[in-house]
């Protein structure tokens, strides 16, 4: 008798959870294991950023229960249009987090004294490298402009390089966020920094498989690059690898946020802490490329990769990493400008 009425509560307290996410970042195998764990159903919907926000706006954050938006389009989103609702943090199990993200996530998203957003998958940009042709001049962003790499370098004329560039001339940038004038005077620097570094480049990259095979070639011998792109090529030469920064890798991270009308909370906290669990989120990783914030989980994924990760990213490099906040209004005005000045410069 007892067993059959654990097993009814069980089923009586099922929920479906309507999950808004990114492809790989709930798999299949996972979703069986969670169902079977829990009783709760998982109904998947594949989006992005742009698409997610324009939903739950659309619905004043109905149709969904977790969602999973970058962590710089929360605390925007929620003060023009009140979409989420804040998490509960005792309902989080913090402990299966790599702090320093868990805080620098909270951080970045906390509106009116209210956390609307925890981690889950990241990634980064930094550096991609020939090891035995760059040799080991190449360890921060501005050493792109060394004498000795000259003609061999490449990087993107994007909003990364004026950012890794900036923190690599022992700026700030993010500090001067809040101040257009002070962020005018950090990217002013950044642009000579970048029309004096132009001799160096063989050429901008514009799409990730170009730069694969710049590098495969070995026509560049350092990038500005993301780690995935990285771990790949190593797969093929193992000269070839991500290296983070001395100043820090630049980061992003895709978040859990609760939708305004979600229905369903308590199956959203249970996926968030299951998810979570090093081995599963092992499992995460190999469906969607990228590590997860779960402390731990880089042990339990496949040897090869495994090997990558913690030769590019020691603890000390994970807790250096600089994660993008919220951008305000106005800063791309001004990094437009320094890019196009930089892309026109003889």
């Amino acid at each position: 008798m007892g067993l059959a009425m654990a097993g009814f509560s069980h089923t009586a307290n099922a929920d479906t959870l309507r999950l808004l996410t990114w492809g790989g970042y709930a798999p299949e195998d996972v979703i069986a294991l969670f169902e079977a764990e829990t009783g709760h159903t998982v109904e998947v919907t594949k989006s992005n950023n742009e698409e997610m926000i324009a939903k739950l706006r659309a619905t004043g954050g109905g149709g969904f229960d977790l969602a999973q938006p970058s962590q710089d389009r929360i605390t925007g989103p929620q003060l023009e249009f009140g979409i989420y609702k804040p998490i509960d943090m005792s309902k989080i199990d913090k402990g299966q987090f790599i702090q320093s993200m868990l805080e620098a996530t909270m951080g970045n998203t906390t509106v009116e004294g209210e956390v609307y957003g925890v981690p889950h998958v990241w990634g980064t940009s930094g550096l991609v490298m020939n090891t035995k042709m760059a040799g080991d001049t190449v360890k921060d962003y501005t050493d792109l402009c060394d004498p000795a790499v000259a003609g061999k370098v490449s990087y993107r004329l994007k909003r990364p390089t004026l950012i890794g560039f900036a923190f690599a001339m022992g700026l700030d940038p993010f500090a001067a966020y809040n101040d257009a004038d002070a962020y005018g005077e950090v990217m002013s620097k950044v642009e000579a920094k970048l029309i004096d570094c132009k001799a160096n480049v063989k050429t901008y990259w514009g799409g990730g498989d170009e730069l694969m095979g710049l590098v495969r070639s070995g026509e560049v011998v350092a990038s500005m690059a993301w780690d995935t792109g990285g771990w790949k090529l190593n797969a093929d030469n193992p000269d070839i690898t991500f290296v983070a920064p001395a100043s820090g890798a630049l980061g992003w991270i895709d978040t859990f946020v609760l939708p305004a009308k979600g229905q369903a909370d308590d199956a959203a906290y249970a996926w968030i802490n299951f998810v979570m669990k090093p081995e599963i989120a092992a499992m995460i990783t190999a469906a969607a490329g990228n590590f997860t914030a779960s402390q731990g989980a880089d042990a339990h994924a496949e040897d090869a990769l495994k090997a990558r990760y913690q030769a590019s990213f020691p603890p000390e490099a994970v807790d250096n990493i600089k994660w993008y906040p919220p951008v305000p209004a106005g800063l791309e005005a001004i990094e437009g400008g320094v890019l196009d000045r930089v892309k026109a410069a003889q």
